[in-house]
Formats: C-alpha cells, structure tokens, sequence
C-alpha cells in the first residue's frame, strides 16, 4: 500500500494537471537556487513552477489522463503549471532557457494535446491572447466599415441610375 505522504503528493500532482490549462516540463540540471527563483518570477503570476519526483508525477499525469508525457520523466525534471494564458508562461521559459542554457525544455501538455520543446518555443512566438483579440476587433472594425459603405453605395448608385435613365426618357421624348 502507497504512504500517506507519497498518496497526497500525486493527488495534489493530479489536482494541478486537472486545473492547468497547459503544463511545461523542464530539464533544470545546473540551476542555481537563485535561478530557480528568477525563473519562477519570469512565468508570471498565472504559472506555478514546481520541482517534482518523476515517478509520483507520472502517476499523477496518468490518473488525470495525460500519457503523452511518460517519455519524459527522466533526469531532474520540473513542471510549470499555468493556469492562465500559456503564450505568457512560454515565453517567460524561452527568454530564461535563452540566458541560462542548464534549462532544458522537454515537452508539455496544453489542453490535453502533447507539445514537443520545438511546440512550445512556437507557442512562445505567438502574441498575447489580449493582443490577438485586438487584431481580430480591428479586422471585424474593419469589414464592418467595408460592408456598412458597400450598403450605403447601392442605393446610390440605383438613384444615379434612375436619374439617368429619366433624364435619357426626357432627351428621347423631347427630341420626338
């Protein structure tokens, strides 16, 4: 039978696959206490960065069903939990692995779809979630004014040509 202890380090393992929208592993071999402390602050407020056990976190990731990432659980392994928008917490990983090469991202989950490393450095390429409903406000903004000047040209353009056709009506009729 599993120790109390080991039983609810995975039951609060499952809790934080469960809860997060993504969840990043790392290869932090090298990194100092002080490092580790930066890179915690670097994923933001919406991201939990937590060193683990790599047979516990297994077990947690398979009772939450996630299977994809058992390849990955091996060496020193930590997981970032984010509960917010993962673009952020990408990025935050990509600019510390940057300046400091000991970290090592492995791979991840988000929404339940396994990310390779190379993923979740596209992911890190993508604006902010805030940034991308702008652009797509913008554009809606956009075709809006497109359709509203589209409606607002054909009943002008048909009295243009009423105005024309009554005033070629008059020319013919005067000239008979």
């Amino acid at each position: 039978m599993a120790r109390p202890d080991k039983a609810a380090a995975v039951a609060e393992l499952v809790d934080a696959f469960r809860s997060s929208n993504a969840a990043v592993l790392t290869e932090y071999r090298g990194l100092t206490v002080a490092q580790l402390k930066q890179l915690r602050r670097s994923l933001g407020e919406n991201a939990q960065y937590a060193v683990v056990k790599n047979t516990l976190t297994k077990i947690a990731a398979n009772e939450a069903g996630i299977s994809s990432l058992d390849d990955l659980f091996n060496g020193p392994t930590a997981v970032a939990f984010v509960t917010g928008d993962p673009v952020e917490s990408a990025k935050g990983l990509r600019d510390f692995a940057k300046e400091n090469p000991n970290l090592v991202i492995k791979g991840g989950v988000l929404d339940g779809k396994a990310l390779s490393a190379d993923e979740i450095k596209k992911l890190a390429d993508l604006e902010s979630r805030e940034v991308l409903l702008s652009k797509l406000a913008g554009a809606f903004k956009g075709k809006q004014s497109q359709a509203a000047s589209l409606f607002q040209a054909l009943p002008s353009k048909l009295v243009r040509t009423v105005d024309a056709l009554r005033a070629k009506q008059d020319e013919q009729g005067g000239a008979e």
